[in-house]
């Protein structure tokens, strides 16, 4: 149970029974109670015309034994102000809920209570209803109450209807008539049978529908499931999920998956890529200075100490830069102190031949933005070591503010970058000079370290023709 609760297109289908359930249970009680309702109400109506029928009788004079009681087979009693049955239905035998359990009608000194001389015409009593009515008088308050009645040996429910009335001879009485019920309950019953018997119904097809609405809509969540187990059991980043063409949050997300995969497959690609230059670079100065000790070490006499120490500091370069590089790509935050871009300048300027620094402002910490002086000096000094291996004869740092930016421009009288290489220069291993020795080229990761470094503090990296004629790499950092 736990596992099919646990399908989306079961607990929708369950959702949604249960609220139309819900709805159903709610509407066919207010069905039921309305019709109910009704038909009391119209039961009273019945019973209360009945009543006023007799009483009109009893108003205009007619004597009891001459009253129409027995119409329609409905249970009628005619009261006195005292409780005393004085006229009822011929065939009732048995009665409840009006008040007054008599079936037969108690004699009377008068004879039948029909008009005559020995009353005043007049009385001073008030009826049980509380209204004071004249002789020939009936009152326009009307009671009704709920009970049974026997009449002819059958059994059935009642409405009862009281109606207030005073006779010729000044006689309050009380006109009790009822209506059944049969018909309230049988048609409440039917509505009830046929709710019990069409909201189950009602309730299958609703499910039964949900169930295929949900598995239709779901399908392609199925192919996409599929398809995504495929790509990982076979690590063949290159296939695609199929997209519906349905437009919908589906095909949303089987588009939104697709681009994932792209993006993961270029990063698994540009990480293979990465471990086989990366390979490739270390070998060399490696294989140099495993030749080196193994010649030293047969010939004392031939060490090149010189050149092992340089390939020992290219190696452990080299290391640096593949750490760092490690680090950036693992989404390492740069920490957030305050940097003085000139002062950084200027000491990495120090002590390198044919390079001058240019501060435009008032002095030194005009210029300041907010990250990591260790990988903003590295920065800098990459570009000061390209700068410096591709210029003439002098290598320019200007560094300003520009807005609410800062910006370090580091400008050389070398050849320049082509217009179409000026953005594969910041890839990695790229190297443009590809004649040049490794010693003298690098490894080409000098620039996209210094790239990737500018745009984890926010800012940006970009290559330009000098006025010179040679590059010009502009960093642009939000200022502190």
């Amino acid at each position: 149970m736990s596992r099919l609760l646990g399908s989306v297109r079961a607990r929708a289908t369950l959702g949604a029974t249960l609220v139309v359930a819900v709805a159903l249970v709610a509407a066919g009680t207010a069905v039921l109670l309305s019709l109910r309702s009704n038909l009391l109400g119209e039961a009273g109506t019945q019973a209360e015309r009945s009543a006023r029928e007799v009483a009109t009788e009893l108003a205009v004079g007619t004597p009891y034994a001459e009253l129409s009681l027995d119409v329609d087979d409905r249970p009628v009693q005619v009261v006195d102000a005292d409780g005393g049955l004085v006229a009822a239905s011929e065939d009732l035998e048995r009665i409840s809920g009006t008040g007054v359990d008599a079936v037969k009608p108690q004699p009377t000194p008068t004879g039948d209570g029909d008009d005559g001389d020995d009353g005043d015409g007049d009385s001073d009593d008030d009826d049980d209803s509380g209204e004071s009515l004249e002789p020939g008088e009936i009152g326009e308050r009307t009671t009704v109450s709920d009970g049974s009645a026997t009449i002819d040996g059958d059994t059935e429910d009642y409405r009862f209807a009281a109606v207030p009335v005073q006779n010729r001879a000044g006689d309050d009485l009380t006109v009790y008539a009822g209506a059944p019920l049969s018909a309230e309950h049988g048609a409440v019953n039917t509505a009830l049978t046929v709710m019990l018997i069409g909201f189950p119904l009602l309730l299958a097809v609703v499910g039964w529908v949900t169930w295929l609405v949900t598995g239709r809509a779901l399908r392609p969540v199925a192919g996409i499931r599929r398809e995504m187990a495929a790509i990982t059991a076979s690590e063949d980043l290159a296939r695609r999920v199929p997209v519906p063409d349905t437009h919908d949050e589906v095909a949303r997300l089987a588009s939104t998956t697709n681009q994932t995969l792209a993006a993961l497959e270029s990063s698994v690609e540009r990480q293979r890529r990465f471990v086989a230059d990366a390979s490739h670079e270390l070998r060399s100065p490696i294989a140099s200075l495993r030749t080196q000790l193994e010649v030293a070490a047969a010939h004392p006499e031939l060490l090149d100490l010189d050149g092992a120490v340089e390939d020992t500091v290219r190696l452990q370069r080299l290391a640096a830069d593949l750490l760092l590089l490690a680090r950036l790509d693992a989404g390492e935050r740069p920490a957030d102190a305050r940097v003085d871009l000139a002062a950084l300048a200027r000491e990495e300027a120090g002590g390198r031949s044919g390079v001058s620094v240019r501060v435009e402002g008032d002095g030194v910490g005009e210029v300041t933005v907010a990250g990591s002086r260790g990988q903003l000096g590295r920065v800098l000094a990459n570009l000061l070591d390209n700068a410096q291996r591709h210029a003439r004869s002098a290598v320019e740092v200007s560094v300003r503010r520009d807005g609410d930016a800062a910006v370090v421009a580091v400008a050389d009288d070398g050849e320049g970058v082509p217009a179409a290489d000026r953005e594969r220069i910041f890839e990695r291993f790229v190297r443009l000079d590809a004649a040049r020795s490794r010693d003298d080229g690098g490894a080409g990761l000098g620039l996209a370290i210094a790239r990737d470094v500018a745009v984890r503090h926010g800012g940006t990296l970009t290559v330009h023709e000098a006025p010179a004629g040679g590059a010009l790499f502009e960093l642009r950092l939000p200022g502190a």
